[in-house]
């Protein structure tokens, strides 16, 4: 028999976790996740929508899942309790590094040294993606914070809506990606599509080219992500792609919950979701308002995208 959390375990689930007071360890862990990102990026096949790409949640951080290279398989693991990071390979050799505050041009060397000693060698493009003004992984000392416990606050966060999130993805029969990290965006991710095709966001260089298969569908896509100098402040989201006219007047369910029209997304502070009797039930609103709400809109066929849910499961 499953029994609902105190309020006192509830909270403990939903810590406290302000942009402005660990923004600087943020910033150098997004760059580390980019490092390792861009090794699972070299070496695994393709997949739709970038999915070989994403990391995945486990129960002590994140992992990139299998890799493979030559004739074995290699997976690196972020593990957020111990703060090390752990590579290992199927011919069961490891290294393992320290998650500690120093500059990312040192976490860079080190960890492609920790690379060659296992016998594997990956070229990658070392300058991060999806962020503004980049700096080369070997020539970062800018970020070099490491606060170990906003880490770990950070990362409970993602481990609990992993469970939310995969619990609003049961009802839909249709296409829907795994519940996953993007290292680029930085933010913990799930997607449905409509079955239709569309045209992707005309866009120039790096980022155009992960749009014109990011975006190849129609797609209604909801995560959450921690803040950024655009918007300092943690929160899940939700948006439709294309938008269809009049979408920044859809309800968005919650009250504190809205449609923010220079990001042109549905919007769920995360500091009313900690603070709420029931979390959970809070953002499955959200979550499944803004999903009808905007693929109603966009004139999906919801109910032939609907599935049936064994009893036990509902």
């Amino acid at each position: 028999m499953t029994t609902r959390p105190t309020k006192l375990q509830e909270r403990e689930q939903w810590p406290s976790l302000p942009y402005e007071e660990w923004k600087t360890t943020l910033d150098t862990l997004h760059m580390w996740m980019q490092i390792v990102g861009k090794v699972k990026l070299a070496r695994a096949p393709f997949l739709n929508q970038w999915w070989e790409v994403a990391l995945h949640i486990t129960p002590r951080g994140m992992t990139t899942g299998p890799i493979p290279y030559d004739y074995e398989v290699f997976a690196i693991d972020f593990d957020f309790l111990s703060h090390t990071l752990m590579i290992r390979t199927s011919h069961g050799k490891e290294e393992t590094m320290l998650l500690q505050a120093r500059p990312v041009a040192a976490f860079y060397k080190e960890f492609m040294d920790r690379l060659n000693a296992l016998g594997i060698q990956v070229p990658i493009h070392p300058v991060p993606s999806e962020v503004p003004h980049p700096i080369p992984f070997e020539q970062d000392t800018t970020h070099s914070s490491y606060d170990a416990e906003y880490v770990t606050r950070w990362w409970q966060i993602q481990l609990r809506l992993y469970t939310i999130f995969e619990r609003f993805r049961t009802p839909f029969r249709g296409k829907s990606s795994p519940i996953h990290f993007f290292w680029g965006s930085f933010d913990l991710n799930g997607t449905r599509f409509s079955g239709k095709k569309a045209t992707p966001p005309a866009m120039s260089g790096e980022l155009g080219n992960i749009m014109r298969f990011a975006e190849n569908e129609e797609n209604f896509a909801f995560g959450f992500w921690p803040g950024d100098e655009r918007f300092p402040h943690p929160a899940l989201y939700s948006y439709i792609y294309p938008a269809p006219p009049e979408v920044e007047t859809i309800k968005t369910g919650p009250i504190g919950s809205y449609f923010h029209t220079q990001l042109a997304e549905c919007i769920l502070p995360y500091e009313d979701v900690s603070k709420a009797a029931d979390a959970e039930k809070m953002i499955l609103h959200f979550l499944e308002t803004t999903y009808t709400e905007s693929a109603t809109l966009a004139g999906w066929d919801i109910k032939a995208l609907e599935g049936s849910i064994p009893p036990q499961f509902i």
